[in-house]
């Protein structure tokens, strides 16, 4: 049997020797001086994949082994334009870009001929329209005002807004465009944890300045919060929220590292960091380490920003952790302005694989979950909500809403809107459509007018898009969508309103310590003000 798999498998290799001997005593025809240089190389190629020690493959494969790495490297992009089905999420569909690129763009969405999906599968979702519909409303009174009794500088927010993308993730002409976009629509840009870069003030548009656990814009030298820098940020006009970053949805509870090379002279400035050492972002926060210390930095936040609204993001894990923040919350008096809720499915630059499939709670479930165990203890009316997770259509808006959301944020949607083709390479620093990366080269293809408009368009009208669609339903402003609004498909013969399929608490149900439901009043027990960890 090996008799006859050898001269298979090297065949190659001895077809480029003979050709290369072959060719080199007709030189100099001019045949032999195209095909003796090209034979000298394969057979040189050959050679080395014979010797070399890291790859089986092209050891007993010579040459035409190295055609698999050549497929793995073109496989993403063959599949997503000639392979993937129009509803196929990996992550987001075909039907979804598209329509994202064609709001961007102010083209027509409309869709001749009917519906592409199925509408008696199993999970399929739809508004229930109603027979008295009202006139559209303008989508420019889609706003919220977030700011509770301790706020002094409350901010009318849009209903929908850029969510947390760090210079340095993103490009330089990214954020420019981004944030150009979000000053045309009057709606807001989060910096995200990288912090505010100059290319986030020069349109000037509304800013929500993240802060993670490296406390990047106002850190001391050795990683530590540094409330003077704060103050002296926070007290910018263009900076309308402060946003703490507790975890976020595609790698929660995981730090992270830049290293030193790739701290370039910008980025170091942006983020208050020297250059030449490797650039950490600690997994947990240095201060605070328990619920109640965590309300108190909130209060000192607010306090250092002349009382801007003040809220913190999570991706929800273990529940009980977060209802012992809620239980901080009514043992100290402090509330934070707002919550923002990262569902696992959220996106980033680069997480591993097992945080991104295996870790964190799904927006859905995550956020009825905030949203009730608020509810539980009477707080609900005081906090805002927000959400952000996969959220790129006027329905995703909707389905957030009627699930406890007053707002929602949007990564990968604005991303789609500059230009972003979803080549999965943002890690790579080779993105082709200049939005995720730092090559000078390559963000240079990304035209800041002229995205800067798409970002505007796709927030329009899909605002646009939302007003038309909750008309229908008798509604003129989102936040009257409730969930007896959506409905689910649950079998081939059964569908269900979200408020059938749903547990939604009563107010003030967890205080007396009597909730009969399980889930919430276990957890509820098990919580503490004072530790992060269960109580027994």
């Amino acid at each position: 049997m090996e008799t006859d798999l050898f001269p298979k498998r090297f065949a190659p290799l001895f077809l480029s020797v003979l050709a290369a001997l072959v060719s080199g005593l007709f030189l100099p025809t001019p045949w032999a001086l195209f095909v003796f240089p090209a034979s000298v190389a394969l057979s040189l190629v050959g050679l080395f994949d014979i010797f070399q020690a890291r790859h089986a493959v092209k050891r007993n494969y010579p040459i035409v082994g190295r055609l698999r790495w050549f497929f793995e490297e073109i496989r993403p992009a063959i599949r997503q334009y000639l392979i993937e089905g129009d509803h196929e999420r990996a992550p987001f569909s075909r039907i979804q870009r598209s329509l994202v690129y064609a709001r961007a763009k102010n083209q027509i969405s409309d869709r001749p001929f009917g519906t592409l999906v199925d509408v008696y599968q199993n999970g399929y979702e739809f508004i229930a329209h109603s027979t008295r519909p009202v006139p559209p409303s303008d989508p420019a009174t889609f706003r919220v005002a977030i700011g509770g009794d301790a706020c002094r500088q409350p901010y009318q927010a849009s209903i929908f807004n850029i969510s947390a993308m760090s210079f340095g993730a993103l490009s330089a002409n990214a954020i420019r465009a981004l944030n150009k976009g979000a000053k045309l629509g009057g709606f807001a840009h989060d910096t995200g944890e990288g912090s505010i870069s100059p290319y986030h003030r020069e349109h000037g548009g509304d800013l929500i300045w993240e802060i993670g656990s490296g406390y990047f814009g106002c850190r001391t030298e050795d990683g530590r919060f540094d409330p003077a820098r704060f103050a002296e940020r926070a007290a910018d006009p263009q900076v309308r929220m402060i946003e703490l970053k507790i975890s976020q949805g595609a790698k929660p509870g995981k730090g992270g590292i830049l290293p030193a090379e790739k701290v370039s002279a910008e980025i170091a400035a942006t983020r208050g960091i020297p250059m030449g050492r490797d650039c950490i972002s600690p997994a947990r926060h240095q201060a605070f380490s328990t619920p109640i210390e965590l309300m108190q930095f909130i209060a000192d936040l607010r306090r250092l920003s002349g009382g801007k609204p003040v809220g913190f993001k999570l991706c929800v894990g273990q529940p009980w952790e977060f209802m012992g923040i809620v239980k901080a919350m009514l043992e100290t008096g402090i509330l934070p302005d707002y919550i923002v809720v990262d569902g696992a499915e959220g996106g980033t630059g680069a997480a591993p694989q097992e945080f991104a499939d295996h870790l964190g709670m799904p927006l859905r479930e995550s956020l009825l979950f905030v949203h009730n165990t608020l509810v539980g203890a009477g707080l609900r009316n005081r906090i805002r909500v927000g959400a952000a997770g996969k959220i790129v259509s006027a329905f995703d808006i909707a389905v957030a809403i009627a699930l406890g959301a007053d707002w929602t944020n949007a990564g990968r949607g604005f991303m789609f809107a500059i230009g972003c083709i979803q080549s999965l390479s943002c890690h790579t620093n080779r993105c082709p459509a200049g939005v995720a990366t730092q090559d000078p080269v390559r963000q240079r293809a990304l035209v800041v007018p002229d995205k800067a408009q798409r970002v505007y368009h796709y927030h329009r009208n899909t605002l646009l898009a939302l007003s038309e669609m909750i008309a229908t339903a008798g509604l003129a402003h989102p936040g009257e969508i409730t969930p007896h609004h959506l409905v689910r498909r649950v079998s081939l013969t059964e569908i269900r309103l979200f408020s059938q399929l749903h547990i939604f608490l009563e107010e003030g149900e967890l205080l007396d310590g009597a909730c009969e439901r399980d889930f919430y009043g276990n957890a509820w027990k098990l919580a503490r003000a004072d530790s992060f960890e269960v109580a027994i």
